[in-house]
């Protein structure tokens, strides 16, 4: 079985993955189960740099095969923002209820029709010999005039998804993952998991 290093601390972050990577032959451990408490660098201006960052450095730390991913939400209204900003766009402590009321302020005023945005994921998988793969996702959608739905973490609640008629915080947990940006990256992410657990046995 591969022991594989979740580069997060955020749980709900944590419960998804496990939850994406399900079936796979692996032993998933995040950064407290691992007892690791360095920060790695994830000031670069793309989501795939810092993604590839904090695998390439919890790697090397710790020895471990480690996936990391970076995601965000991109708003069309406000030029792109929050981008690779989402997590620290009402400051560094902010909760989640913080972040999205400080972009529904953003947006007061912006008609429904102009409130088009993207949730992005891009996962980067590092071994320990330095090589780095990546699988991205994205999850197109609208921001909602005011947060509806329980399940989820982050903007999920203000992220409208046409199709469905809901928020990201209404869906089903199953169907989310299956249409997240997080799970769609997830989904490209398995097989690259899934053959250097072959090349490991």
């Amino acid at each position: 079985m591969l022991r594989l290093l979740l580069a997060t601390t955020n749980k709900g972050k944590a419960n998804e993955y496990r939850s994406l990577l399900a079936g796979l032959d692996i032993d998933l451990v995040t950064l407290d189960q691992a007892g690791i408490d360095q920060q790695a660098e994830e000031n670069y201006p793309t989501f795939e740099d810092n993604a590839r960052s904090k695998a390439g450095f919890y790697a090397a730390l710790s020895g471990l095969v480690t996936l990391a991913d970076d995601s965000g939400l991109e708003v069309d209204a406000l030029g792109g923002e929050p981008g690779v900003r989402s997590s620290r766009y009402a400051g560094e402590n902010a909760t989640d209820e913080d972040r999205v009321n400080f972009l529904l302020k953003k947006l007061a005023g912006t008609p429904e029709g102009k409130r088009q945005a993207r949730f992005k994921c891009v996962t980067a998988i590092a071994e320990p010999n330095g090589k780095i793969h990546v699988a991205e996702g994205e999850c197109s959608g609208m921001i909602a005039l005011e947060p509806k739905g329980e399940n989820g973490f982050g903007y999920d609640p203000i992220f409208y998804v046409p199709e469905y008629n809901k928020t990201i915080a209404e869906l089903p947990p199953a169907l989310k993952n299956e249409i997240s940006h997080r799970g769609r990256a997830a989904k490209k992410a398995r097989p690259i998991l899934e053959a250097i657990c072959n090349r490991m046995k």
